[in-house]
């Protein structure tokens, strides 16, 4: 039996915790193993003005309810006109659609309901080092996603979004104060060191240098004069300014100075993706070609359009998840790269290195410490846990990727047997409901390859999971990523609740709050929040909201960019109804 809790008990608690009580860390890359290495010659800052601390907030009051205003509920960063490079505007909400797949919906709800938990869901941040020999962006004709004209904007972003988080009032549906953020893995690009510095910074607090190899000067596609990527301050005719990019002089050079994160004002939990834990994102770890690509002086930045499209098939497909093609294709070409300056900080980081670097006191910010993983996890190298959301709800976060290589995930099989455990202690013991995180969704987790380090272990797959979960009906909600697509499936128990990224427009994140509905009902409501910056982007506004704001406009008018991202309306602002009687 659930042990219900009034909602002014977990208000109480949870805005304690939500309120600034403990001072967040500045994080000034001191992490444990992460920066320590960087040559002489790159420790000094980017050229340009100091960064300028955002105005402290006063925490913020509690609303009426529900509310609208900093949310999707109030308005939409939304394209104006037809063809070419559309500006953004304010656009209209997206309103909150009710779904009774799962259970009916009863009225006089809203008057009963007691809050059991309000929280945030950040996920596919991909704060990306665009200056990366490691990077595959010659590959951007065959796919989107290898590169993006928004790319070197991902910190700023991310920082504009922490602020949106930092100012709302409380959930939109409830007004209780939001007691923690979850990351649904990819918070990381390139696997890299220095990305995950980045991303332990914003999220903790302080300052960051979004630069790579040369400390005073960009080096990367965007100043290569190839016209398969859009060179901003310069003259040349490229593909994306024929289709209607503007010219903007200065944007590389304020694309790599410093800025400032304050960092999440309230506890903040991590889930690994496969973009953490694998380079490239598709590739199996430990292969030392890796290391010497990602930290060396050559970056390919062109390729044959017949290789580039046999590489992306042989990703896409995982025809190659150990890289050997890949390998030999690089050093094939090894004299047609760019040189550009070798930066140790780039290596990719390894599991032990991921956790170290969570579990330093200089990214400890509001907390916990480890946020979500512990010291034990380093022991036995394991990237997966349970957490108390509230007395009444268990949070459960999974490690989906796959060690032997490809973007797709699973589970391998000592940890499928945890989660049995872990479920069925839950009901013998404990009785709370159940919130599981992982990075990828149960249509991608389809990879069954052994893991190289536990050959004889069987991995299994998203159907499998689904149907374990449906099995214990203490599971409300299963919420996760790696998509970029917001969507939202009923497994006739729970709600599997996926999340469009942050790098890709529409770029967002969800609040999420369960309540008791105290009739037999629990309610999630589910509500999309776009980051702090203006919605049109003003191109003479270089600064760091300045380019939070193009971050988002350049990334609505990304070439080949997929346009259903956003998702149905019932994928969107949501109350999800589920059977607890």
């Amino acid at each position: 039996m659930s042990r219900i809790r009034s909602a002014a008990t977990l208000d109480r608690r949870t805005f304690l915790a939500a309120s600034g009580a403990v001072t967040a860390a500045t994080g000034l890359g001191l992490t444990l193993g992460l920066g320590a290495d960087r040559p002489a010659a790159a420790a000094t800052a980017a050229p340009g003005p100091a960064p300028v601390a955002p105005e402290p907030v006063d925490a913020p009051a509690v609303p009426r309810v529900p509310y609208a205003r900093g949310t999707t509920l109030g308005s939409v960063a939304t394209p104006r006109g037809t063809g070419g490079y559309r500006r953004l505007g304010d656009g209209p909400a997206w309103d909150r659609v009710v779904r009774a797949e799962l259970a009916a919906a009863h009225r006089g709800r809203a008057g009963r309901r007691t809050t059991l938990a309000s929280f945030v869901q950040f996920t596919d941040l991909h704060l990306v080092d665009v200056q990366s020999p490691l990077r595959y962006e010659y590959l951007r004709a065959e796919t989107a996603s290898a590169w993006r004209p928004q790319e070197a904007l991902s910190v700023p972003g991310v920082i504009s979004l922490i602020e949106r988080i930092n100012a709302l009032p409380g959930g939109p549906a409830t007004g209780s104060p939001l007691s923690f953020v979850m990351t649904t893995g990819d918070n990381t690009d390139n696997n890299s060191r220095l990305e995950l510095d980045w991303f332990l910074t914003a999220m903790s607090g302080g300052r960051i240098t979004p630069n790579s190899g040369d400390p005073r000067r960009y080096e990367g596609v965007q100043n290569s004069g190839l016209p398969l990527y859009w060179q901003p301050g310069s003259a040349l005719r490229d593909a994306d300014k024929r289709a209607g990019f503007p010219r903007l002089d200065g944007f590389l050079d304020a694309a790599i100075r410093t800025v400032h994160s304050p960092g999440l004002r309230m506890p903040w939990y991590s889930t690994v993706g496969n973009h953490d834990s694998l380079p490239g994102g598709c590739y199996a770890p430990g292969d030392p070609f890796f290391t010497d690509l990602a930290t060396g002086d050559r970056k390919l930045e062109t390729l044959p359009a017949a290789e580039a499209a046999t590489v992306w098939k042989a990703v896409e497909k995982g025809l190659d998840p150990r890289g050997a093609d890949f390998k030999r294709l690089l050093t094939a070409h090894a004299k047609k790269a760019r040189t550009v300056t070798p930066d140790e900080r780039r290596a990719p980081f390894t599991r032990a290195e991921y956790l170290t670097a969570h579990l330093d006191p200089a990214h400890a910010g509001p907390g916990p410490h480890g946020h979500g993983y512990t010291a034990t996890h380093l022991t036995e190298d394991r990237l997966y846990y349970t957490f108390d959301i509230s007395d009444d709800v268990l949070g459960i976060s999974l490690d989906t990727t796959d060690p032997a290589g490809h973007y797709t995930g699973s589970l391998g099989g000592a940890q499928l047997r945890w989660l049995k455990e872990t479920l069925r202690d839950n009901e013998r013991h404990a009785g709370r409901h159940v919130l599981v995180f992982s990075h990828h969704t149960g249509k991608t987790m389809k990879n069954t390859r052994p893991d190289p380090a536990r050959p004889h272990e069987t991995r299994h797959t998203g159907a499998e999971l689904i149907e374990l979960l449906r099995a214990h009906p203490a599971v409300v909600g299963w919420i996760n990523g790696h998509s970029h697509k917001n969507d939202i499936t009923p497994h006739g128990t729970f709600w599997e609740v996926s999340t469009a990224s942050h790098i890709d427009f529409p770029q967002l994140a969800r609040v999420i709050e369960l309540t008791d509905n105290q009739d037999g009902t629990l309610s999630l409501f589910t509500t999309l929040v776009e980051s702090a910056a203006p919605h049109r982007a003003d191109f003479g506004d270089l600064s760091q909201t300045g380019l939070a704001a193009l971050y988002r406009e350049l990334s609505a008018n990304a070439p080949q960019a997929r346009t259903d991202l956003a998702g149905e309306p019932g994928d969107r602002n949501v109350e999800l109804l589920v059977d607890r009687r």
